[in-house]
């Protein structure tokens, strides 16, 4: 086994302080550091809105996606509904009453960047507002999606 002696010894915490502490590109002030206790499942969501913003998601539903409700003003608006949809369903929160759970949750707050979260009833009106033209408007959001993951090579083999 290797034993450090000195500055050797200062090097290796250094370097295992770095190893242990992460920034997220999306937001260099948000740091995770695993030397503390348990992580509960929901901070994975750290992970995933990385993810979502790395590939656009998140701009391509301000821009792609909306509902039929025609409100002047929405405190939660229809992207931010559909995220937090989103991100419940990938952590295990199946049902739309989880969000009355999840309104004041820290993780969620970060990952959706505001103060509460959806309540119940805004998600069960988000809901009901969705008709057909909600459903084609996620076709049209795939298309940009697919072309990020299916190179145009396979797609031309395919044909």
């Amino acid at each position: 086994p290797l034993r450090l002696v000195g500055s050797e010894m200062c090097i290796r915490d250094s370097f295992m302080n770095i190893l242990n502490t992460l920034s997220l590109k999306i937001n260099r002030q948000t740091k995770i550091n695993f030397d503390g206790v348990d992580l509960f499942s929901d901070a994975g969501l750290l992970h995933i809105k990385e993810f979502v913003s790395k590939l656009s998601i998140d701009r391509l539903f301000s821009y792609l996606f909306k509902t039929n409700d025609f409100a002047l003003f929405r405190y939660h608006t229809d992207k931010y509904n559909l995220l937090q949809m989103i991100y419940m369903i990938i952590v295990g929160y199946f049902e739309e009453d989880a969000s009355d759970e999840l309104t004041n949750d820290p993780v969620f707050k970060a990952v959706l960047n505001k103060e509460t979260l959806a309540s119940q009833p805004t998600i069960s009106r988000f809901y009901n507002y969705m008709d057909k033209d909600s459903l084609n408007e996620f076709l049209v959001i795939n298309k940009p999606l697919r072309k990020k993951f299916i190179p145009f090579s396979c797609l031309k083999r395919a044909s």
